[in-house]
């Protein structure tokens, strides 16, 4: 036998035992293999349904969240509704007041009038505008001061015994504003 035909048959038996030693390791490993395939499997069909449970419950929470959601912007609404009605009888109460003042007072120059229902105004968009309700209740109780002074002048010049040329608590008010 020539050499090479003997390097090709120490080759060749080598490659046959490294197959055969593989083949070997590999049928002992079956049991292995098939239960970690198995495993694998189980923990995949495991993760997935609690996937599905982890979605559920997601979806879930994000229909409470969503109704909780719908029922605030329907009070907001609401409350927004009810804001606007209120800021209109104020504007009506506070258009009555300059016709009250207008009527009272026939002999004063209209811009007094203006003027005195435009304080008031101003007073009503503070109150409205302000953000902290401290500062709400300010506005609102210089607003109401304001308009029972305005109502004091009426009732004064009205029955004859106060000033009746001018509302004057009205005008100090303004006044004292001012100077603020």
């Amino acid at each position: 036998m020539s050499l090479i035909t003997q390097w090709l048959n120490n080759g060749l038996a080598f490659w046959r035992r490294s197959r055969d030693e593989n083949l070997h390791w590999q049928l002992g490993r079956q049991q292995e293999i098939a239960e970690l395939r198995h495993s694998k499997a189980l923990a995949e069909q495991e993760l997935a349904a609690k996937l599905r449970k982890h979605a559920q419950q997601l979806a879930h929470e994000l229909a409470i969240t969503k109704a909780r959601n719908n029922n605030e912007l329907t009070m907001v609404k609401i409350q927004c509704k009810q804001d606007l009605k209120d800021y209109q009888q104020y504007l009506q109460s506070l258009e009555k007041l300059k016709t009250s003042l207008r009527e009272s007072y026939t002999h004063l120059p209209e811009a007094v009038a203006y003027t005195i229902h435009h304080h008031a105004k101003q007073l009503l968009n503070k109150m409205w505008d302000a953000e902290d309700s401290r500062e709400k209740i300010k506005f609102e109780m210089q607003l109401l001061q304001f308009m029972t002074a305005v109502h004091e002048d009426n009732q004064a010049c009205l029955q004859g015994t106060g000033n009746e040329n001018l509302p004057q608590k009205a005008l100090a008010i303004i006044d004292a504003d001012m100077e603020k």
